[in-house]
């Protein structure tokens, strides 16, 4: 359990690296970030990934982005200038991909009123991206799309209707006779069902590989991991028969009966991202005759003596940022191969615990399901 506290606690910190060091001149190539609010201009962000702030707070003593990129309280601290505005520009070059942020101005915790909100840390934050060299393969591209859309589904375990993501490849709605294969996908603790197709662009991914054929077309279906509110720093009383029973019990058999799924074990994935990963090591184990194949993405490693079953495992796929613990991932996997699993690890390279780690990752595991 100690692992998954770990990198729980990195998500929770809003953990941003630098990519470079501080240099001696700053780009003046600033450009509004591809993740504002409409016709926002601020904040912007330059070649070089630095990311500059505009926030109106005449009235204000301080305001500081918490971005962990330097200055006051591991944030950025802006500057009031005489128009009443408060500026400022980070302090470093930050790492490629998706972060999370927020303002706190004279002590108050605010969403940037520029920026896009995303579910992240128990609450909506901003969000920001920064363009990432490879970010190609999640551009949204003029290719056939698939459809994510949200369903609710009956849970007699909690005594609710729940709520889920699915999306379903091109051509989906088209050929009524073709069935698909399954992976359900899960977020992070602090997120939602919306992670996955808002910060990660499953959606966007999924469609540029089926275009490029390079995997299999099928569906995926993220729902809400927890089942009772979980605290900071509680993780460790987190049970997980009851989303167990969720997931298996109630949700795969709703997908199965609305969707049109290859409704066997073999045909049937689990994945899953810091803790969701938790999720998915516990419930494979748990329910071998479930899924076949597995994916932990920055979300801790299986060892061979766990797995009681090793013909029912068609894939063990384990992940994480080259900033986080990539010696792990790679003796873990190589202990499955020598045990004779079908194992494979990915170390996404200058990312820590963060999307664009599982955003790469997803790419890499995509195209290695139902093979």
């Amino acid at each position: 359990m100690k692992q998954y506290r770990i990198v729980i606690l990195l998500l929770l910190s809003g953990f941003v690296g630098f990519a470079q060091t501080k240099t001696a001149s700053i780009n003046e190539d600033f450009k509004p970030s591809v993740l504002n609010q409409p016709g926002q201009e601020y904040p912007q962000v330059n070649s070089q990934g630095y990311a500059r702030f505009q926030i109106t707070a005449p009235e204000a003593k301080s305001v500081v982005v918490s971005l962990g990129l330097g200055g006051a309280k591991g944030g950025t601290v802006l500057t009031k200038d005489q128009d009443g505005y408060w500026r400022g520009t980070t302090e470093g070059a930050m790492d490629e991909g998706f972060h999370y942020y927020h303002v706190t101005i004279d002590g108050g915790v605010f969403n940037d009123p520029g920026a896009l909100n995303f579910y992240g840390s128990t609450r909506w934050e901003s969000g920001i991206e920064i363009p990432a060299h490879d970010q190609d393969f999640y551009a949204l591209k003029d290719v056939p799309h698939g459809n994510v859309q949200q369903i609710l589904f009956p849970s007699k375990s909690t005594n609710t209707s729940r709520r889920a993501f699915v999306y379903t490849p091109p051509g989906y709605h088209k050929d009524k006779n073709a069935k698909y294969p399954v992976l359900y996908l899960q977020h992070g603790w602090g997120e939602d069902e919306t992670a996955w197709s808002n910060q990660g662009r499953v959606n966007l991914i999924m469609d540029n590989l089926i275009a490029e054929g390079k995997i299999k077309p099928f569906i995926v279906v993220m729902t809400y991991g927890m089942t009772n509110e979980v605290k900071f720093g509680g993780l460790s009383s987190f049970k997980i028969e009851p989303f167990q029973t969720v997931l298996v019990d109630e949700l795969i058999p709703y997908v199965d009966s609305n969707f049109r799924t290859i409704s066997n074990q073999t045909n049937r994935a689990m994945a899953g991202l810091s803790m969701g990963g938790m999720e998915t090591h516990s419930i494979t184990l748990n329910k071998p005759d479930v899924f076949s194949h597995y994916a932990l993405l920055s979300g801790g490693t299986y060892k061979p003596e766990e797995i009681k079953d090793k013909s029912k495992v068609k894939l063990i796929f384990i992940s994480c940022g080259s900033r986080e613990r990539p010696e792990s991932v790679q003796n873990a996997v190589k202990t499955l191969k020598d045990a004779g699993f079908n194992a494979v690890s990915y170390i996404s390279e200058n990312t820590a615990h963060e999307f664009l780690t599982w955003r790469r990752s997803f790419k890499e595991l995509a195209p290695l399901l139902f093979k």
